[in-house]
């Protein structure tokens, strides 16, 4: 039933309730509701909350947005892990219905016996007020009251005081008729669930010689390379015994040879399952030591779950109904019509959907007790939700910090229930948007999805090797990570990139020599040293990102016009900050491409004619910005410009001792308080400074109308620089 105040189209909601909103530690969550009331007396909202504790967090007022559109806006900032519930009340707020009847009748001329009644009502409201304004501010409260009911005073003193306290009590409001809406939960997890950058590489291949696998000892000696470029988690593909029935050659290939390695996917062997590690890469020991030397390069580790099992699994002989019967009495092994997966066997989870689960959450808190929080879950999509709804769950009540990133490429519906019921992060579509205008509108279609999918943008992985990254050289590679980067607050990449790997297994979209089937050991070292990495540009940007915190966020996107097709602009600010980074990529790897930006200044935090510093983070330049700026983009020098925006410091103007604020004026009121606007009286003007003597005053120039026009063809960016380290030229360092 309506309450005394309809309260409606509450957000942030997931699927009217049942599942809980997302949100991380610190991040400002934004909250809105539809609430209004009959006629035209003042309406307030609020926003209650309650941390996991169930202790109450003071309330945020709501701010009323567009007019007449009774929509309500607050932002929140949850500050621990767990749960938090929140709901949206409405009351009638008599102090701004007694405001805005005031200042109209004064301003229409009326007097002190005209207005007995409303100076009455004001005395009422205030001596409620005095008891809900914190204890300094009460004796401003009781003086504004007696000077309201002091007969001997002038109408305009009498009411002043009263008027000034638009602000005061706009935080602390006198409450009547308060209606309570529903209650709503929002699940706060550690910040690296939005903001993470990301590292895949096999330990198998990390120092590898003579067809001998690596081991966790040897890959420990990669870790000051990954934490050097800036990333914060290390992933690894499965580390379990891999099964020698129906092994995988190279390449996917039907028939082993003796020294091949076999698919990591296919987990299981005599040596053990999900719980144990690869006799190959070492002991439980060394994976500890692995796990601790990676944390101390600023590295925490990522384990894949893949719930699959190899022919020879433990799993098939001690549970065979945990797997599917074919008609001849065989285990059904995975497919994807026309691909074939003979060496993996697919669970069966309705066969014994209780032991299975059992089994899978004692896996998952086995490795969260050797000191992994983050699970990369392969193809989480071929499970039943119902599964992983109960799992996460079941996980996160023993360890609330562990992360879960779906590797779900999969039907849009599908991938945003698994964020619903609970995976922290999704895997995305991200590798096939290759025009500016299909990124735009597919990071706007992720925004609106952002209460409860969080993405991550990965440019390849072991098993995607997209064409424009075979075909388009060194500078295609600069641009995928520089839109991955600089888009998602969370992005990731799979070793191998660093050095332009491009060659694809013929007729497919991935590697030739795919590492899940071999051992690939490289250089690193020496391709750095010989100008052959573009690991320099990696780690540019990833510190980019931890300098600058608008790029933490995802809800802050917004994206800003510019007449070029192949360019792509936009922004990140952060209000609570000021910071904001403006990027133009281009999406052309060949040619040089120009472009004319029209910014929307509000949303970068400035007025529409304002003008403002930027600072090129790849380049060193810096350039005076307004709202249209012609740009210049040469894929084989920077594809791309990543500007930090430098603001201007406002002269400080010397306010006067004890200046008073001036009297509202019922010009500062609306028509219509039932939108709850709250007016502030302005603030004194400052004095003007004497003018020195005989000095003849500037005149001020006429302001223009519209934008400044900008000079064709005219480069906002200095002439080109020669080619920096990591940029290859076009000839070299790109051979099939």
């Amino acid at each position: 039933m309506t309450g005394r105040f309809p309260i409606e189209d509450v957000s942030p909601v997931v699927s009217c309730g049942r599942y809980p909103a997302k949100a991380v530690v610190d991040e400002p969550v934004p909250v809105s509701a539809r609430a209004y009331r009959e006629g035209h007396d003042a309406l307030g909202c609020n926003v209650v909350w309650a941390g996991p504790d169930g202790a109450s967090r003071p309330f945020t007022r709501m701010r009323p947005g567009e007019p007449g559109q009774d929509r309500w806006h607050a932002t929140i900032a949850p500050d621990a892990v767990g749960s938090w519930t929140f709901s949206v009340e409405a009351f009638q707020d008599p102090y701004l219905t007694w405001q805005n009847a005031v200042t109209k009748k004064i301003a229409a001329g009326q007097g002190s016996e005209d207005l007995a009644n409303d100076l009455a009502e004001g005395a009422r409201v205030l001596a409620a007020a005095r008891g809900l304004v914190p204890a300094a501010d009460r004796p401003r409260v009781a003086d504004a009251l007696t000077a309201l009911v002091d007969t001997d005073l002038p109408l305009a003193q009498r009411v002043d005081r009263a008027l000034a306290l638009a602000d005061l009590l706009w935080e602390h409001p006198v409450r009547e008729l308060v209606t309570v809406g529903d209650t709503y939960s929002i699940w706060v997890d550690r910040k690296r669930a939005l903001y993470s950058a990301w590292y895949e590489f096999f330990p198998r291949s990390e120092g590898a010689a003579g067809g001998r696998s690596g081991t966790l000892a040897t890959a420990t000696e990669r870790l000051p390379g990954v934490a050097a470029m800036g990333f914060d988690v290390l992933y690894l593909p499965p580390i379990h015994p891999i099964g020698r029935v129906n092994r995988k050659g190279r390449n996917n290939a039907l028939t082993a040879g003796p020294t091949d390695v076999g698919s990591p996917w296919a987990i299981g062997a005599a040596e053990g399952g999900h719980d144990t590690i690869h006799p190959d890469l070492g002991t439980p020991a060394d994976f500890r030591a692995f796990v601790q030397a990676a944390a101390a390069q600023g590295l925490e580790v990522a384990m894949d779950l893949a719930l699959q099992c190899a022919p020879d699994h433990p799993w098939v002989t001690e549970h065979p109904e945990w797997f599917t019967t074919r008609a001849d009495g065989s285990i059904a092994y995975a497919e994807n019509p026309p691909k074939k997966y003979q060496d993996i066997y697919p669970v069966n989870f309705d066969n014994d959907p209780e032991g299975i689960r059992a089994e899978v959450l004692r896996v998952v808190l086995h490795w969260v007790g050797e000191g992994i929080r983050i699970f990369r879950v392969d193809n989480p999509h071929t499970k039943p939700f119902d599964f992983w709804h109960r799992l996460i769950a079941e996980v996160k009540a023993v360890d609330p910090d562990v992360l879960f990133l779906a590797e779900a490429f999969t039907r849009p519906a599908i991938m945003h229930g698994l964020g619903k019921i609970g995976f922290t992060q999704s895997y995305t579509y991200f590798t096939w948007r290759t025009t500016a205008a299909e990124m735009r509108a597919y990071c706007e279609e992720l925004i609106e999805a952002a209460d409860y999918m969080r993405p991550n943008f990965w440019p390849n992985t072991p098993d995607i090797l997209h064409e424009s990254l075979q075909h388009g050289g060194p500078p295609m590679f600069k641009i995928r990570a520089v839109l991955a980067a600089l888009l998602s607050p969370s992005w990731g990449l799979y070793a191998g990139y660093e050095l332009f790997e491009h060659v694809a297994r013929p007729g497919a979209e991935e590697y030739l020599d795919n590492e899940k089937y071999e051992l690939r050991p490289r250089d690193w070292a020496g391709a750095e040293a010989q100008g052959r990495s573009l690991a320099p540009f990696l780690t540019i940007l990833n510190r980019v990102r931890r300098d600058n915190p608008a790029l933490h966020q995802l809800r802050n996107l917004r994206f800003h016009e510019i007449d070029n097709p192949a360019l792509l602009c936009w922004s990140k600010h952060d209000p609570e900050t000021g910071n904001t980074v403006i990027v133009i990529c281009s999406f052309d790897p060949r040619i040089v491409q120009w472009g004319n930006t029209t910014l929307d200044m509000p949303a970068l935090g400035f007025d529409w004619h304002e003008r403002f510093t930027v600072h090129d983070e790849l380049t060193g330049t810096s350039y005076d910005w307004g709202q249209r700026n012609a740009v210049r983009l040469d894929p084989y020098l920077q594809p791309a410009h990543v500007l930090t925006v430098r603001r201007p410091t406002p002269p400080s103007v010397p306010q006067p001792a004890g200046a008073e604020p001036a009297d509202l004026t019922v010009a500062d009121v609306p028509d219509d308080l039932s939108g709850g606007t709250a007016p502030t009286a302005p603030a004194p003007a400052a004095p003007a400074p004497a003018a020195p003597a005989r000095t003849a005053p500037v005149p001020t120039p006429p302001r223009r109308s519209g934008p400044v026009p900008t000079p064709p063809r005219r480069a906002a960016t200095r002439p080109s620089a020669p080619a920096p380290t990591d940029a290859a030229p076009k000839d070299a360092r790109w051979t099939s």
